[in-house]
């Protein structure tokens, strides 16, 4: 994210009508991604929890909206307070900025500043509920984002991006967020299905995708949103920045597609849709972070190294027993921990900053920072996760019944379907009850 990384960027006395219309763009382009998540996890789970799977993202675009104007861009990017956290009582509301005040050393109002932070906001807990799909109370999981975003998103976010944050000072490069996005959220997800436990039949029931279309969809809006999501992180268009990470992410999600279709081929003899899905996503976390200091060419080795890792990771959780339902710790974990660390062996120096890897004549510098980043990130989140979801799970109750699990999620929770086969056939006279009946009972049993 461009706050965090000034080296390049010019201080600007007037608005930018050019570079504020790009902004609001890309802001719009990242609102997308949370419901493109929704699609691609939507997709991911069994016919009975996909409504619960839509909404766990959905609820996050209310809950952290109002957060963000109550007082979660004031933490996130007030004032500076002791390295750890902001504040700022202008922001608070969002009751004291001007309409044309710009964010300090940017041709943009801070009214787009924020309204483009916020929707990173809204993502990073979303990305979280794929590791929970099919066993999780969706009031629970409300009050969950309520308490992760507040105690652990802002500072975090304040950490990586914010003018006096401690990450921020030591150096350390996140472009578009792949310690305080991906890192966070894959690390949270862990640390959240360590407490809940498995879903009923893990290792036993096959839990197959119910729509792989679905699926795709989303990835490929995911694709899409992702270019406003990292393009758009250098706050502006002036100087060339956000064109090297626009073409970078495109390299790099290409590059990490085909890295994962070729390990499904080796390894089980297909290319299959989900992996060309996944891959993509892969390489879209990889690049986050690391896109605006490296080449294409860099690129094309970052989303390669990504796509091959994060296929290889998903199969831990059978090897190790935590059940992740759609691989959130297998992709955003371990892709942002590749993408960001891999900034210290592939910046060039000649980019967003003059920050060298290893492999341009940097030495180990900024690879060490790299790996202080990442690793207090997955830290702090892990453990602050996990100790939410066991107050949580003690008071309230963090998980459904079994039978309701068992049962469907949709149905409890949501007092809905995703599909109706009710109708199935309708409009044909003369038909019998039996009949009429035999259709939808046959989906449901195949799909659920």
């Amino acid at each position: 994210m461009a706050p965090a990384i000034t080296t390049l960027a010019a201080d600007a006395p007037a608005l930018s009508a050019a570079n504020t219309g790009f902004m609001l763009i890309c802001s719009a382009l990242v609102m997308l991604m949370t419901p493109a998540l929704a699609f691609f996890y939507g997709g991911m789970v069994r016919v009975k929890s996909t409504l619960n799977m839509l909404m766990m993202s959905f609820i996050s675009l209310g809950i952290v909206t109002i957060l963000w104007v109550l007082f979660g861009f004031s933490l996130a990017f007030g004032t500076d307070s002791g390295s750890i956290i902001g504040w700022s009582s202008d922001y608070v509301g969002l009751s004291g900025i001007g309409i044309t005040e710009l964010w300090d050393g940017y041709t943009i109002p801070v009214y787009v500043f924020a309204v483009f932070q916020l929707m990173f906001a809204i993502i990073t807990p979303a990305l979280i509920s794929g590791a929970l799909a099919d066993r999780v109370k969706f009031t629970a999981w409300a009050l969950f984002i309520t308490l992760w975003v507040t105690l652990v998103y802002f500072p975090v976010a304040h950490w990586v991006w914010g003018t006096g944050g401690w990450l921020f000072e030591m150096g350390v490069i996140d472009f578009a967020g792949g310690t305080a996005v991906h890192i966070n959220a894959g690390a949270a997800a862990l640390g959240v299905i360590l407490v809940i436990g498995k879903r009923v039949g893990f290792k036993k029931d096959p839990m197959r995708p119910h729509s792989l279309p679905l699926v795709m969809l989303g990835a490929g809006l995911l694709w899409f949103g992702w270019f406003g999501f990292n393009a758009g992180s250098w706050l502006g268009n002036d100087d060339g920045v956000g064109a090297v990470m626009f073409v970078n992410t495109q390299v790099a999600t290409a590059a990490a597609m085909l890295a994962w279709l070729a390990y499904e081929k080796i390894r089980h003899g297909s290319f299959t849709t989900l992996g060309a899905a996944s891959g993509a996503v892969a390489g879209l976390v990889a690049i986050t972070p690391s896109g605006g200091s490296c080449s294409p060419l860099g690129a094309i080795a970052i989303g390669a190294i990504a796509g091959l890792a994060c296929a290889m990771a998903v199969g831990l959780k059978y090897k190790f027993g935590y059940d992740d339902s759609l691989d959130v710790v297998g992709v955003h974990l371990v892709g942002g921990v590749i993408g960001s660390l891999l900034v210290g062996l592939f910046a060039t120096g000649g980019v967003q900053s003059k920050a060298k890897g290893l492999f341009y004549g940097g030495g180990l510098e900024q690879l060490g920072k790299q790996a202080v980043g990442v690793f207090a990130v997955l830290a702090y989140s892990l453990i602050a996760s996990a100790v939410l979801a066991l107050i949580i799970d003690k008071t309230m109750g963090m998980r459904v019944s079994e039978d309701d699990e068992v049962s469907g999620i949709d149905q409890v929770e949501h007092a809905e379907t995703a599909y109706d086969f009710s109708g199935a056939g309708g409009g044909i006279t003369g038909r019998t009850t039996a009949t009429a009946t035999t259709v939808p009972s046959e989906n449901t049993k195949v799909d659920a």
